[in-house]
């Protein structure tokens, strides 16, 4: 899997968007049927009712697919989990998520949040990074929630300032426990997130980056650029499971 990854972040940017539309054209075809068989994701509902621990949460997030269907992460199995066993400690009753793609992230938080937590999800449809879910997705990824968990779905672009404000304003002047940033991989893209979105993090909340990791100059992604600059303005770590890699890798900063 790590080597598909790999392969994957070395196409260039205008590939791997026409790789995106090809697949979209397809799975649109397809969602019918996906539908129908997952049952507006009671069928999910049934699969993982029985999960109720990081490793149980991990093992099917990378296994489950129903014909073109699935939720796997494009995380390193190591690193995440560390991640999520991060967050499980936080306690965490507000988590934001930018660049949810194929919803393997939004999976695994809701199982290391609070039973009563909201998971906010913002996704820019047809994002250069392997974003961009279907409006058919959206019941299958609300069905991933647990007991009183509420999911609330934004399909906009996070630089968009309307779409801070929806977020916002949903959150009623409460404040978030963890920030994920793994949309624009571009540095000014995730330079634009984090000055965004940062000041909504609570003090003793964190924030993490996906993709610190120094990748290949033709992919285009530069969060590790951008992470390295402001990094050592906070208490942080660096979950990387090879130093050698050229993809993945999360930055933690934690909120003071």
């Amino acid at each position: 899997m790590n080597s598909i990854k790999n392969l994957y972040w070395k196409i260039p940017i205008f590939l791997r968007k026409a790789i995106f539309i090809i697949y979209s054209k397809g799975m649109r075809l397809l969602n019918p049927i996906i539908l129908l068989k997952l049952n507006k994701g009671k069928f999910l509902n049934k699969e993982i009712k029985e999960i109720n621990n990081i490793n149980d949460a991990i093992k099917f997030a990378f296994s489950f697919q129903y014909l073109a269907f699935t939720i796997r992460t494009g995380q390193i199995k190591y690193e995440i989990i560390k991640l999520l066993e991060i967050i499980k400690d936080l306690n965490s009753k507000i988590i934001l998520e930018i660049g949810t793609a194929g919803g393997g992230t939004l999976f695994l938080f809701t199982k290391v949040a609070e039973h009563d937590s909201t998971i906010i999800s913002v996704d820019l449809p047809g994002g250069n990074f392997g974003g961009g879910y279907t409006k058919w997705k959206i019941p299958i990824y609300q069905s991933f929630t647990k007991r009183n968990q509420k999911i609330k779905l934004f399909r906009e672009d996070s630089h968009n300032p309307e779409t801070f404000k929806l977020i916002k304003n949903f959150l009623e002047n409460k404040k978030i426990d963890f920030l994920f940033i793994d949309g624009d991989h571009t540095y000014d893209g995730v330079k634009k997130d984090f000055e965004m979105y940062s000041g909504l993090v609570k003090k003793g909340g964190i924030i993490a980056f996906h993709d610190i990791a120094k990748c290949l100059p033709e992919v285009g992604c530069e969060v590790s650029r951008y992470w390295n600059e402001i990094k050592h303005d906070y208490q942080f770590l660096e979950i990387i499971e090879d130093t050698n890699q050229k993809w993945a890798g999360i930055g933690v900063l934690y909120i003071k």
